[in-house]
């Protein structure tokens, strides 16, 4: 089988394709993959670097003014006919975008040559890319109720994440063996993305002073940026607090910490929900089209977390909700139950078999 993946401009596109990417490795070794996205994003560095076959259109997004729209809508079309070109070289059974304006190009010349595409939507809010791909495409594949309705039945299959089959599957450590906390006490890990926030970093600095540390720790992820403003800002309490600038095991931490609290970015949710861990949400306010929210409102919706919007973020308000929470042990379970139900640990599993059944209708 030869395989075309777009994953296009951030890792939430990214990362879920090549879990799937790996996935199939283990399912037929024989198969073959190209992966096109930009010629200047995260893609370009990451995919070759693990070996992959490697294209690079010089696309843009459509932002900016008018005139840099048209200017990125004439370079969109000079992108189709070198993504016909990489199609006819490479001869793909199938092609599967991820989303990122990369994925159109390919996507849809892949749809004119009458070559089977797929294409998967990481949140609840249907990306752009994906919106003006929905009519091209044989199969789509999503990961919330809400795209799902919003998508057409006929052609359209709920499926998840293929992080949360990674981390499902994966070996994982303890977070009291990570950090040296004896085992009785409880834990909560707060962690706003690999770059951190200073906007909810400002909020926790009060926050994390008026927590009583009596029975439980707090693992907080600062961000590379913001790590030495925070130690000083917090270095007292480093006994309860253990103070970190970046996580490279976060399934570790959500897998057995009591509560994560976090942003609602795609992967996360997806990671949190295959492992079963109960949170509080705290969603980006500065995403395209608020999709942050939207996703969290998925597991607030089932029960199995609770969101505090950034702009009513107050250290009294975060702090009750991390105790009422630690506190109520049925509850706690209760949202971890939840959760697990929202989980789709077999996402990779049940997304290859459908890439199967796509080509059997070829």
């Amino acid at each position: 089988m030869k395989i075309i993946v777009s994953a296009g401009g951030t890792g939430g596109h990214l990362y879920p394709a090549l879990a799937l990417v790996e996935y199939i490795k283990t399912q037929d070794q024989d198969a073959e993959f190209l992966f096109v996205g930009t010629t200047d994003r995260l893609e370009s560095q990451v995919v070759p670097q693990l070996g992959y076959e490697y294209r690079g259109l010089a696309v843009k997004g459509l932002v900016g003014n008018p005139i840099q729209k048209l200017k990125n809508a004439f370079i969109f079309i000079k992108s189709l006919k070198k993504s016909k070109q990489i199609l006819k070289e490479f001869q793909p059974d199938i092609v599967i975008g991820f989303g990122g304006y990369p994925s159109a190009s390919i996507v849809m010349a892949a749809s004119q040559l009458k070559i089977p595409t797929m294409i998967h939507e990481q949140n609840s809010i249907i990306g752009l890319t994906n919106k003006v791909l929905i009519k091209k495409v044989n199969k789509i594949v999503c990961c919330y109720e809400k795209a799902y309705n919003e998508f057409p039945s006929d052609k359209t299959v709920l499926l998840g994440n293929p992080r949360a089959s990674v981390v499902a599957h994966q070996k994982l450590k303890d977070i009291h063996d990570l950090y040296q906390i004896p085992p009785h006490r409880q834990t909560v890990v707060i962690v706003m993305g690999s770059l951190g926030s200073s906007s909810v970093n400002r909020v926790m600095k009060e926050a994390l002073r008026q927590m009583q540390y009596d029975d439980y720790d707090v693992i907080y992820v600062t961000g590379k940026n913001y790590y030495d403003e925070m130690k000083n800002e917090l270095g007292d309490l480093q006994d309860s607090i253990h103070l970190v600038s970046y996580i490279d095991d976060m399934p570790s931490l959500i897998s057995s910490c009591d509560i994560i609290v976090s942003r609602a970015g795609a992967t996360t949710l997806a990671e949190i929900t295959a492992l079963g861990a109960a949170s509080i949400i705290i969603p980006s306010p500065y995403v395209v089209k608020n999709h942050q929210e939207y996703n969290a409102m998925e597991l607030v919706n089932a029960k199995a977390a609770r969101m505090i919007l950034e702009k009513d973020l107050s250290a009294e308000r975060f702090v009750k909700e991390v105790r009422e929470l630690l506190k109520d042990q049925a509850l706690l379970q209760s949202f971890k139950a939840h959760a697990c139900q929202l989980g789709k640990p077999h996402a990779c599993e049940d997304i290859y078999q459908e890439i199967l059944k796509t080509l059997e209708r070829k």
